[in-house]
């Protein structure tokens, strides 16, 4: 996989307007498809672990983790409050601008698992929100991060739209890789057959 090149716009967005106005008003629409859904489900109880706290990054109205698994605490960290209360498999819920501010309110090692659910494209400095995850992880704890074909496209950074679904895989791969907080980096391909794609690169925190 080529490390993909990383310039002073990369990270510039057709809409630079502040991320509040733009995430005011609930979108309680799915962003990807159900068998897209079904597949992060899926991906989820095989990565995630149960019984953890877990950190949903970036989190809406549906966080896609598997009904049947309980988990000690579930935070979502997001922009819109009104759609993070319809969610009912947060416990907790956090308002914070990652584009603003990318140092998370949370401890050391406090969470077991983290997910970022196709919204990694809006990062306007990822690096540094990754290596903020691994901060917040617990040794060894998985950060899966999936992603597909669609976005916000006034809101995505350049880089993620002058760019297809494989050097996406490398750009996220990228974000791992340079945050220096994460080992065995993985990319999968979960895509079901016809409909969505759904792709997610995952790392384990390190020690």
């Amino acid at each position: 996989m080529n490390d993909p090149e990383f310039h002073p716009d990369s990270f510039l967005r057709d809409d630079e307007s502040e991320d509040e106005l733009f995430f005011l008003g609930p979108r309680l629409v799915v962003h990807i498809d159900e068998g897209a859904i079904e597949a992060a489900r899926q991906l989820y109880m095989e990565f995630l672990p149960p019984g953890g706290r877990l950190l949903d990054l970036m989190s809406s109205w549906r966080s896609h983790l598997p009904d049947d698994v309980e988990f000690e605490e579930v935070v979502g960290l997001g922009m819109n409050a009104t759609e993070m209360e319809e969610n009912q498999q947060l416990d907790r819920i956090v308002i914070h601008n990652l584009n603003r501010e990318p140092n998370l309110p949370f401890d050391d090692d406090e969470f077991d698992g983290a997910v970022c659910t196709v919204s990694v494209q809006y990062m306007v400095q990822p690096v540094e929100i990754f290596a903020e995850v691994g901060r917040i992880l617990k040794p060894g704890s998985p950060f899966i991060v999936t992603f597909s074909n669609r976005c916000f496209p006034t809101k995505a950074v350049l880089l993620w739209r002058a760019t297809d679904d494989a050097q996406h895989a490398a750009i996220v791969h990228e974000y791992f890789n340079r945050s220096a907080r994460f080992d065995e980096v993985q990319f999968l391909d979960r895509s079901p057959s016809g409909g969505d794609p759904l792709y997610a690169v995952i790392g384990r925190s390190r020690p």
